[in-house]
């Protein structure tokens, strides 16, 4: 947990709130003994599993702003079929080939 006092606090609000967002907790002190604490409100949809939140707080990955355009996923071409293949037969072989 991560410790603030009252005046970062007031000048750094904002960039502080974004890091609570992401799962973080901030203990605000005055003259170092503990008058307020800052963490996420318990279920949040937006924080996200905790592994995810790890992984955006590393900056490895970003949270998606916006709704998903399925007509993108429309124009992607898809992959050519292999001709001659018999798909129940590769998965009983595989099936045997696991036991």
């Amino acid at each position: 947990m991560n410790k603030a006092n009252i005046s970062y606090t007031r000048n750094h609000l904002s960039e502080m709130l974004a890091r609570v967002r992401e799962g973080e907790t901030i203990l605000i002190v005055d003259r170092q003994l503990p008058v307020a604490r800052l963490e996420p409100v318990a279920g949040n949809s937006t924080q996200g599993l905790p592994w995810q939140v790890d992984l955006a707080r590393r900056g490895l990955v970003r949270s998606a702003h916006g709704r998903l355009n399925a007509k993108t996923f429309s124009a992607l071409p898809l992959p050519a079929a292999k001709g001659g293949g018999d798909i129940l037969a590769a998965l009983l072989a595989e099936r045997e080939d696991a036991r």
